[in-house]
C-alpha cells in the first residue's frame, strides 16, 4: 500500500486502524498534505472533507457522538487548528473522543514572520485531555519508537477511562508529497492495550448508601445529557417502581424514554405554587450524566435548604452544580444504580404517606392537563408549533437541536417515540448545531430531524455545503425574526437594544434561498394547518435533504411561552 514518505504518517495510520479508528474528516491544505495521502490511501478509514474548519470540527462531533468510537481531525497548519476550538471544547465537555491532529511547520520557523506560523503546540491545551507534539526527524528507530508510543499514549487518552479530545500537533518540513509503499515494521505494528476493571461500590460503601437512600423521606434522581442506555434504563425503571421516596426525573436529552419518569421538567416544576414548592425540597438529589437544561430544577434545587446532592460521574471535576453537593460516586451511571436497582424491597424502605415519587407523578399529569387546555386555547406561535412538530415525529426517527429555543421547546414536549434526542449541551453555544447534526446523520442508519432556531441555522451556514449529507438529514427552521430566547429570558427581553443587538430582527435570514442553493427540497408553514400538511409532505421527501421553515412572530411568541410557564396549578 502507498502511504506518505513521512514514517510518522504511516505510523499514525496503522495505530488508528489497530485501535478501532475508521472515520476522519479532513480540511485542504498544503502542510497537512502528508497526512491526507496516508489517510485517503488507507481503505479501512473513511475520509470527509470539509474545507471550513470550524464546520468539520462540529460534523465530527456528530460523528463521535453517535458512534462513540474516536473520529480523527486533520487540518494545515496556521489558524486552521484555532476554527476546531469551538468544537473541541465542546467535545471536552460532552466527553465526545475526538483526534485532532494539526500538521505544523518545523519549530525553528515558528515566529518567524514566515507564512501560516503561529504556536500551535498547546494551542487547545483547556479543552483537550493532553497535547502532544511530534518534530519532522522520524527516520531514526528511536524517533520512530517515541512517534509510536505518544500516538497509542493520545489514542488510549482519548478512549478511555473518560472519553475526551487529545491534540498531536505534527511538524513537517519539504517535501511534502512524497510517497513509499507501507512496509511492515515494529513501530506501525505495535498497539498498546489497556484493561480497564469493571466499577463497583464495596460492600460496605453499597450498603452505606442504600440505607440512606432507603431511610430518606424524598429522593430526587435528575437525568442530564446522556447517550441511550438500555440497562440504564431498566434500572431507573425498576428504582422508580421498588421505592415510593423516589421520582425519576429526566430530560429529552438524557436519552431515558419512559413513561414512569417526569420529562416536561420546567412545565411541571413551573406549575407548582412557590410556597407548596417548599414542602416538595428533596432530602437526597442524584444526578447523572451532563449539564442539566432545565433552569426550573436548578433554581428548585438550589432554593432548597435541606437537600444533600450527590452526583455520578467517572468525572476528575467536583460539579456542585445545584450549590448541595455532598458526594461524588466516581462511577458510571450504569453501575451505580444497577447496583441501587439489585437490591430488593425490604421493611428499612421509607414508605411516608403520601410517597414522594406518586406526589410527583400526580403533579406532572395535572400540569399536563392544564398546559393541554392553555395550547388549544392559544394563537398561533412558537410554542403552538413546536407542541405539533414534537408530536408528529414519526416512531424511530434520530431528533437533533439546536441551543436556545429549539431545545427549551423540546424539554416542554418530550418526543418518547425517537430513538435518540441530542444537543450539544456541552458548552451550549449555538455555533456548529446544524454541522454536528449532519455529521450524526452520516453515521446513523436511520432518519435524522434537526429542531433550530433561524439565528442558529445562520450562524453554522457553512455546514451546508457538507458532502456528507444525505435525503435522510431533514431540518425545521424556526424563524422568528431573530432570536427568541432573548425576547423570553429577563436579562435582555427589556433592553431597548433587543432588535438590534440581540434578537436581530432588523436582518432577514434568507433560509428559503440557502436551502435552495446547497439541493435542499423547501418546506414552508406559517399556520397550525400549513403546519400539519408540511411537515407531512417533508418526512415523504426521499430523494433529498429537507427543510421545512415554520414562521411565527418573536415578540408573541416569547409572551406566549411566558404565561405557560406561569400557570400555576390549584394545590
Amino acid at each position: 500500500m502507498l502511504t506518505s514518505a513521512k514514517p510518522q504518517c504511516d505510523i499514525l495510520v496503522e495505530m488508528l486502524k489497530l485501535h478501532g479508528v475508521h472515520e476522519a474528516v479532513i480540511s485542504p491544505g498544503s502542510r497537512c498534505t502528508p497526512l491526507i495521502i496516508a489517510l485517503t490511501q488507507c481503505s479501512e478509514i473513511a475520509t470527509t472533507v470539509i474545507v471550513d474548519e470550524r464546520s468539520a470540527a462540529f460534523i465530527a462531533v456528530g460523528k463521535a457522538s453517535i458512534s462513540e468510537r474516536p473520529v480523527v481531525l486533520v487540518c494545515t497548519s496556521g489558524t486552521a487548528v484555532l476554527n476546531y476550538a469551538p468544537a473541541v471544547a465542546e467535545a471536552y465537555y460532552r466527553h465526545m473522543p475526538l483526534i485532532i491532529v494539526s500538521a505544523d511547520r518545523p519549530l525553528e520557523w515558528i515566529d518567524q514572520d514566515d507564512s501560516q506560523t503561529l504556536q500551535q503546540f498547546e494551542a487547545l491545551n483547556n479543552y483537550v485531555k493532553r497535547s502532544y507534539d511530534l518534530a519532522d526527524n522520524c527516520n531514526t528507530k528511536m524517533r520512530q519508537w517515541y512517534a509510536n508510543r505518544i500516538i497509542n499514549d493520545a489514542i488510549i487518552m482519548c478512549k478511555s477511562p473518560q472519553p475526551g479530545p487529545v491534540h498531536i500537533n505534527m511538524q513537517f518540513d519539504n517535501p511534502l508529497n512524497t510517497s513509499a509503499e507501507s512496509t511492515a515494521y515494529k513501530w506501525n505494528q505495535r498497539s498498546i492495550t489497556t484493561c480497564t476493571p469493571e466499577q463497583r461500590l464495596s460492600d460496605s460503601d453499597a450498603d452505606k448508601l442504600m440505607y440512606e437512600i432507603s431511610q430518606a423521606d424524598s429522593v430526587l434522581i435528575i437525568g442530564g445529557f446522556h447517550n441511550p442506555d438500555n440497562e440504564l434504563l431498566k434500572s431507573l425503571e425498576k428504582i422508580a417502581d421498588v421505592f415510593p421516596n423516589i421520582s425519576v426525573m429526566c430530560e429529552t436529552v438524557a436519552n431515558m424514554p419512559s413513561h414512569k419518569f417526569i420529562h416536561d421538567i420546567d412545565a411541571t416544576v413551573s406549575a407548582v405554587p412557590k410556597d407548596r414548592l417548599k414542602e416538595l425540597y428533596p432530602e437526597i438529589v442524584i444526578t447523572f450524566g451532563g449539564a442539566i437544561v432545565s433552569r426550573m430544577i436548578k433554581q428548585f434545587i438550589r432554593e432548597s435548604n435541606r437537600s444533600r446532592h450527590w452526583h455520578v460521574s467517572i468525572s476528575d471535576t467536583t460539579v456542585d452544580c445545584f450549590l448541595h453537593l455532598e458526594r461524588h460516586i466516581r462511577m458510571s451511571a450504569n453501575g451505580f444504580f444497577k447496583q441501587v436497582a439489585n437490591i430488593s424491597k425490604r421493611d428499612i424502605i421509607n414508605t411516608a404517606t403520601p410517597a414522594y415519587g406518586e406526589i410527583w407523578k400526580d403533579i406532572s399529569l395535572r400540569s399536563r392537563d392544564m398546559h393541554c387546555e392553555f395550547l388549544k386555547k392559544s394563537q398561533w406561535t412558537t410554542l403552538k408549533a413546536a407542541h405539533c412538530i414534537f408530536s408528529m415525529i414519526p416512531n424511530g426517527w434520530a431528533l437533533q437541536l439546536s441551543n436556545g429555543t429549539a431545545v427549551r421547546y423540546a424539554q416542554l414536549f418530550p418526543s418518547m417515540q425517537v430513538s435518540r434526542s441530542d444537543c450539544n449541551r456541552g458548552v451550549s453555544g449555538i455555533d456548529g448545531c446544524t454541522s454536528t447534526a449532519i455529521g450524526a446523520s452520516s453515521v446513523l442508519k436511520t432518519t435524522t430531524l434537526l429542531v433550530s432556531g433561524d439565528m442558529s441555522a445562520m450562524y453554522d451556514m457553512g455546514a451546508f455545503a457538507a458532502p456528507c449529507i444525505t435525503p435522510q438529514f431533514k431540518m425545521v427552521v424556526l424563524c422568528n425574526n431573530g432570536g427568541e430566547i432573548f425576547r423570553f429570558i429577563e436579562s435582555t427581553r427589556s433592553l431597548p437594544q433587543l432588535d438590534k443587538c440581540f434578537a436581530v430582527s432588523d436582518r432577514k435570514y434568507p433560509v428559503e434561498k440557502i436551502a435552495e442553493t446547497f439541493g435542499f427540497k423547501i418546506f414552508l408553514a406559517s399556520s397550525h394547518e400549513e403546519l400539519k400538511q408540511e411537515f407531512l409532505n417533508m418526512c415523504a421527501e426521499n430523494n433529498q435533504p429537507a427543510i421545512l421553515c415554520v414562521y411565527t412572530d418573536g415578540d408573541t411568541s416569547a409572551d406566549a411561552l411566558r404565561n405557560y410557564l406561569s400557570l400555576k396549578l390549584d394545590c
